[in-house]
Order: C-alpha cells, then sequence, then structure tokens
C-alpha cells in the first residue's frame, strides 16, 4: 500500500524503514507549516525567524537581551544573528546597545514600532496557528506534543545529533 507521503512526493518505491518514513514526515510536515506560516507573514513585511527574534524580545523586556542568547532561544537556528538584527534595526523594529563595560557585548530590545507590529500580528499569528491544526482536539495536540518532545529528547540525550551550539 502507497502512503499519503509516498504519494505527496511521487516516491515509488517504499521507504526504506518506517523509521525513514516517519522522519521523512516529520520534515515533510515541518516544511509545509513553514510556508504557511510564511505566507501568513509575507503581507506584514517579516519572516517567520524575524517573527520569532521579535517575540524573544516582547518578553525580554526593557533590558533586552544579548545576541547570544536571543540565538539560543530562537525555533529556528540562524548562524548569523548579527545581521538578523540588522534588518530588524533597518526595519526600526529593534535598537541595539553595546554594553558600556564590555564594548563587545550588544544587546537587542525590541522599539515600540516592533511592538505595535506584534500586536498588529498577534491575532493573525493566533487566526492562523488554530487554522492548521483545527482537526486536532485538546488530547490530540497533547499527544503530538509529547512525541515531537519525546523524540527532541533523544536527540539530545544520547548524543546522536549534535546540539545547536556546539
Amino acid at each position: 500500500m502507497v502512503s499519503r507521503l509516498q504519494e505527496e512526493i511521487r516516491q515509488t518505491r517504499p521507504f526504506s524503514s518506517l523509521e525513514d518514513e516517519a522522519l521523512l514526515n516529520i520534515v515533510r510536515t515541518a516544511d509545509r507549516l513553514q510556508y504557511h506560516f510564511q505566507q501568513a507573514l509575507k503581507p506584514h513585511g517579516i519572516t517567520p525567524t524575524q517573527y520569532n527574534v521579535l517575540r524573544i524580545l516582547r518578553g525580554a523586556g526593557e533590558a533586552g537581551l544579548r545576541c547570544s542568547d536571543i540565538g539560543e532561544r530562537l525555533i529556528s537556528s540562524d548562524p548569523d544573528i548579527t545581521r538578523l538584527l540588522g534588518r530588524l534595526q533597518k526595519l526600526r523594529l529593534v535598537r541595539r546597545r553595546r554594553n558600556a563595560k564590555d564594548r563587545r557585548v550588544i544587546y537587542a530590545r525590541i522599539s515600540p514600532k516592533g511592538l505595535e507590529l506584534l500586536e498588529e500580528l498577534d491575532p493573525v499569528v493566533k487566526k492562523h496557528t488554530q487554522e492548521m491544526l483545527k482537526g486536532f482536539n485538546h488530547d490530540r495536540l497533547l499527544t503530538l506534543i509529547s512525541l515531537l518532545e519525546e523524540v527532541r529528547g533523544q536527540l539530545t540525550q544520547d548524543g546522536s545529533a549534535a546540539s545547536r551550539h556546539g
């Protein structure tokens, strides 16, 4: 029997293993969710990663965060936080300042314009999220979360996958 994923990617041969099929399903699903999220944000002129940074900085408050702290909190890793923050600064969505004691350390914080954008996006993102997962009741969502956390937990526990930061 041909699986739904095999049909979607037009694969004629069976997967080499059930694990292979499961992993490819996760990757394909993440890609589709990311694409739809990009489309929801596109009219507002930012990417999902930029949106993630703005939310992180909103949560950090007035003190802001160092670049390295932002990088650790990102949902999807981005190797060049400095450039990412530079783009957000050009859009006047974040502000950056050097630490007075250590000039190498730069803090970023969300600007009033960034806060306004997030306020505008909050209902858009909420509606988008609900729409993408509308077929799942509360118990199924908890099961999905638990399974995905279990997969990530195994990746960091046994060292089979490199951590994001070395």
